[in-house]
């Protein structure tokens, strides 16, 4: 059984090549450090802006974690990320989830959509336990993801 995957989406008041440097170039600025994943709480977190490019942070505590890896880089467009936290939020790449954010011109506006899948990779139980977190945790960090935008454009 294919688990349903998560779509979410936000309208930004900038261009899509800003709205993408932001949510990639600046994830520092936006992601919460709260959100450690179960260790340390972060200090840095980076995205590495090529195929093949890990989404890792670096914890106070001076360890670090690979979060994903840049499966597609098209700047201003869209980027692809193999997402390599499981339901119980530790590393494991062999049963990574897919990420998708798209960015898309809607007049001065962009629509960014999200769309997180393949949660069926972790079996049916971890899967839907999975799918049921970023199902109530995206829609808040793209509220701040956006008022991320709106502070730095202000």
């Amino acid at each position: 059984m294919t688990i349903t995957p998560v779509r979410k989406s936000v309208v930004v008041n900038v261009a899509p090549t800003l709205a993408f440097e932001i949510f990639t170039g600046g994830i520092d600025t936006w992601w919460p450090k709260s959100h450690s994943m179960g260790g340390a709480p972060f200090k840095t977190s980076r995205i590495e802006p090529f195929e093949g490019g890990r989404w890792y942070a670096e914890r106070e505590d001076g360890s670090e974690l690979s979060i994903a890896r840049v499966l597609v880089w098209e700047p201003g467009r869209r980027v692809v990320f193999r997402w390599d936290i499981t339901a119980d939020w530790k590393r494991d790449a062999a049963n990574p989830s897919e990420l998708e954010v798209n960015f898309i011109a809607d007049g001065p506006t962009t629509r960014v959509e999200l769309e997180h899948r393949n949660f069926d990779r972790a079996g049916q139980e971890a899967g839907e336990q999975f799918r049921n977190d970023v199902e109530r945790g995206w829609p808040v960090l793209l509220d701040i993801y956006s008022a991320e935008i709106s502070r730095q454009t202000s």
